[in-house]
């Protein structure tokens, strides 16, 4: 796997970054804890989807990891497992 862009903690990205990233996705899969969503961008709510993705501080959680048009954002060790193999 290539990485094409590696964004720093210091740059904080926001609601609009991540309503641009999730438009662009066909899929998103957001991790929190233990609870897994899993969006298809044909049928999702826009602004579901990036409420999910954003953290309490309204910045784009971390990690975020773009793969095609799969986004996958937080971590869940099943879905790295299966999404990356």
């Amino acid at each position: 796997m290539q990485i094409r862009e590696e964004v720093p903690a210091s740059r904080k990205l926001g609601a609009a970054e991540a309503r641009e990233i999730a438009t662009g996705s066909s899929r998103v899969y957001v991790a929190k804890g233990r609870q897994l969503d899993v969006f298809d961008m044909k049928t999702a709510e826009l602004d579901e989807v990036v409420a999910k993705m954003l953290g309490p501080t309204g910045n784009l959680r971390a990690p975020t990891l773009r793969v095609g048009r799969t986004t996958i954002v937080g971590f869940d060790e099943a879905t790295y497992a299966s999404l990356l193999a």
